[in-house]
């Protein structure tokens, strides 16, 4: 059963710089609730029981945010307004963090989550792909991880001119929106493999920390995330599973309001 996950959410958010010197990307708001709430309770809506955030040392408001406030709880208390206390809650899941103390790519961020993870079975979320849809479709990809026992990677279809911004498989299709994938190219500048892109959602084995140490020996800078992926290509299984829902890159300006007017939307109608 997978029921850890880990949330990397330590890059500095240059895409959004200046806000970003004060404000983590992760704690821009939505409705009135940080785009990580969302996050958090996708991975709970899916059956996670515990999570790992990966911060850097400029983040402790994410910290705080998943934290009680004790003062806060006083003065609603005392003040006649305990009706409020309940939308202050903390999530109802265990929370660990670790820092990330150099801003060395996904894949590091991953590798610091070895611990955590153990032998188990995990998903990567990352913080900035929101999906607002109801039930999450994070649970299909963990029921196609009970099925094949291996790596899901979440995919979607991108328009061909923006390829180059992303992770390209090239796999085979085995089943509706369900891939066999046989390798990863990352951003390729010229013909890609398919129009089908890696998404921000990943069921992982521990097996991916061979992959990754695997890199490091190679390489000693930066580790990506998708590298090691192509090398679990390479050398055992990984599956892909195509999103058919609307999702935001909330670090994309455009997308960010589009998602906030989407939320709005859904909040006017309940």
């Amino acid at each position: 059963m997978v029921f850890k996950a880990i949330i990397p959410a330590a890059g500095y958010g240059t895409r959004n710089l200046p806000i970003t010197k004060a404000i983590p990307k992760e704690m821009f708001p939505i409705n009135s609730r940080p785009v990580i709430d969302y996050i958090v309770q996708e991975a709970i809506d899916a059956g996670i029981k515990e999570i790992l955030i990966i911060l850097s040392r400029n983040k402790t408001e994410i910290m705080d945010y998943f934290d009680r406030s004790i003062e806060l709880e006083w003065f609603l208390n005392t003040h006649q307004k305990s009706n409020m206390l309940q939308g202050i809650e903390p999530p109802k899941v265990s929370f660990q963090y670790v820092r990330q103390p150099q801003a060395l790519g996904l894949g590091q961020a991953v590798q610091l989550g070895q611990t955590f993870a153990g032998d188990d079975p995990f998903v990567v979320l990352l913080p900035d792909q929101l999906c607002l849809r109801q039930p999450p479709p994070l649970r299909k990809m963990i029921k196609l991880y009970e099925q094949f026992k291996h790596p899901v990677i979440g995919l979607q279809s991108v328009e061909r001119e923006l390829l180059q911004n992303y992770g390209v498989i090239s796999g085979k299709q085995i089943q509706a929106g369900v891939y066999r994938l046989n390798s990863i190219v990352e951003k390729p500048k010229m013909n890609p493999p398919s129009h089908i892109a890696v998404m921000g959602r990943y069921i992982l084995t521990s097996k991916i920390f061979a992959a990754l140490d695997q890199l490091n020996a190679e390489r000693g800078v930066e580790l990506q995330l998708t590298d090691a992926l192509n090398v679990l290509c390479q050398q055992d299984e990984a599956y892909g599973y195509v999103f058919k829902e609307k999702w935001y890159d909330t670090s994309i300006e455009s997308e960010y309001i589009n998602a906030q007017r989407c939320a709005y939307r859904m909040n006017k109608q309940t």
